[in-house]
């Protein structure tokens, strides 16, 4: 009995080992640090030289562009994402193989052995059905307003900016960064999401919501890389 105590300790011990690798794999949060939203840092105004007509740190506009262009300026992000995808694979394969040697002849008679002929006979039948298919479709609408956080040398706007909501019990966050062209800004100051290059969107949620929604860590480490079964 204290053979198999000890091994039953042993497989008990692996496996509280193996739960703990796979928490600290699952457990590891995402870096957001290049989500940040925080306004960006504007320089520093040079210093008003006196006696002059026009200052250009007054910012005298005589035409205004209500356009975002500059660091800091505001810009709505027309969010108008749909995504849809479909996938079908079918694979079939099948050989059969026969082959017969008949028994020899000498002198007339044929070899025999134990009183059976000394024939040789070999056949196999091989074959292979696969078939697979997927889908996906997302979807997902409405406006987000960013700030632009720095302005390219080509003119182009590096944007991001993020929206919070509180609903009862949970949180809902939209997320969004990327880079503008001037000239996809529309008259009223606002941009579609798919004009927007190197695009990152982001739609989470947080509370009690998303909690029933979320397996709990010994599902995931059973549904982990980790779980060697």
């Amino acid at each position: 009995m204290r053979p198999i105590a000890s091994l039953f300790r042993l497989c008990a011990a692996s496996a509280a080992v193996l739960a703990l690798a796979g928490c600290a794999s699952m457990g590891a949060t995402h870096d957001d640090s290049q989500w940040a939203a925080t306004a960006p840092v504007q320089p520093e105004a040079a210093p008003v030289a006196d006696g002059s007509i026009y200052h250009d740190a007054g910012n005298m506009e005589l035409f205004a562009d209500p356009r975002a262009h500059r660091v800091g300026d505001i810009l709505t992000i027309v969010l108008q994402e749909s995504t849809q995808a479909s996938k079908k694979a079918t694979t079939s394969t099948s050989k059969k193989d026969k082959t017969a040697i008949d028994a020899p002849t000498i002198l007339g008679q044929g070899v025999t052995l134990n009183g059976n002929p000394a024939s040789i006979g070999l056949s196999g039948d091989r074959s292979f059905a696969g078939d697979g298919s997927s889908s996906q479709s997302n979807q997902l609408s409405g406006q987000i307003t960013v700030t632009v956080a720095q302005r390219l040398s080509n003119g182009n706007l590096v944007v991001r900016g993020e929206k919070w909501l509180t609903i009862n019990q949970g949180q809902e966050m939209v997320r969004i960064s990327g880079i503008v062209r001037p000239q996809d800004i529309n008259p009223d100051n606002s941009v579609a999401s798919s004009r927007v290059a190197d695009a990152r969107i982001a739609y989470t949620g947080r509370g009690s919501l998303a909690d029933a929604n979320t397996q709990g860590w010994l599902s995931r480490f059973f549904n982990s890389k980790w779980m060697p079964f």
